[in-house]
């Protein structure tokens, strides 16, 4: 039976941490502020904005909750960008993705200023982050590695098979865990991988980033694994108020009696999510007065 890893405690700490490193600042004058876009009124991308306003009105951060219309143009958006890159009692920006399809994410990403680039997304982050460079590290992958070491699960020597290739975590965490101070060796499996069991059975640590509902089944764990969801799906649920609940991309139920370790969702790896966009927001505003 799986230990259960608590994002939520984990999670914590790092916001306590946080918290520690405002009053630093605050005590010199200085409020980090985080302005965060959203476009459009899509009601997960509304619940993650309004979870990240919780998490910095808790660390006692400033929240810049930007609100824009599903319809406005891309230049527009970038219009917005522009002066928040310009304000300097903004610290940090984070544009909440999606966006609508007639705009350019690419586009609207690589206008943030890097040195307010908290997501980690910007191409300048990005190559920071494979170059080994200090720069902002994307939330996800981070907190996932936190987690990890937190546990003091090995990770040196130790196989990790990432399940997902996106650039927002299967990419970063990949680069993020062959670093030297890390030392795993990394396996990234895709939509391309033939027999993807062969390659799970391997790993010491199994990362599921895939966004498939239960694609990680019990037969596809090696005993003893680490195994992280990253995965957040939405299924119906006709007992739920809400019509659905979420799950990860693992089945966990069943897997749990086979890892050694396994998140949960929710309560695993979204909690770290946020505790490290508010230690990017921290690290953006120390920059500035150093």
């Amino acid at each position: 039976m799986a230990t259960i890893i608590d994002g939520k405690a984990i999670g914590a700490k790092v916001r306590e941490e946080v918290r520690e490193r405002v009053n630093v600042l605050k005590n010199k004058g200085i409020v980090p502020c985080l302005a965060v876009v959203l476009v459009g009124d899509d009601p997960a991308s509304v619940s993650y904005v309004t979870a990240k306003g919780n998490a910095l009105a808790d660390a006692d951060m400033e929240s810049r909750d930007i609100r824009l219309p599903a319809d406005v143009s891309e230049e527009g958006l970038l219009d917005f960008i522009d002066n928040l890159n310009r304000d300097e009692t903004v610290h940090g920006i984070l544009v909440q993705l999606p966006l609508p399809k007639h705009i350019n994410e690419d586009r609207v990403l690589t206008a943030i200023n890097p040195a307010k680039d908290v997501d980690g997304f910007h191409p300048a982050s990005m190559g920071n982050l494979v170059l080994n460079v200090k720069s902002f590290l994307p939330c996800t992958p981070h907190g996932v590695l936190v987690l990890l070491r937190e546990l003091n699960i090995p990770l040196s020597g130790a196989h990790a098979v990432i399940v997902g290739r996106s650039n927002i975590v299967g990419k970063p965490m990949a680069n993020l865990l062959i670093r030297r101070d890390v030392n795993a060796t990394v396996t990234v499996c895709h939509t391309g991988t033939k027999n993807l069991s062969a390659h799970t059975l391997q790993a010491d640590i199994l990362i599921a980033a895939a966004g498939m509902p239960g694609l990680i089944t019990a037969d596809m764990v090696k005993p003893g694994a680490a195994v992280i969801d990253v995965g957040v799906n939405r299924v119906p649920d006709a007992s739920k108020k809400s019509g659905y609940r979420l799950c990860g991309d693992v089945d966990f139920e069943n897997v749990k009696e086979i890892a050694g370790y396994i998140t949960p969702v929710p309560g695993g790896v979204g909690p770290m999510t946020i505790a490290m966009l508010m230690q990017n927001v921290i690290q953006a505003a120390e920059a500035v007065y150093e």
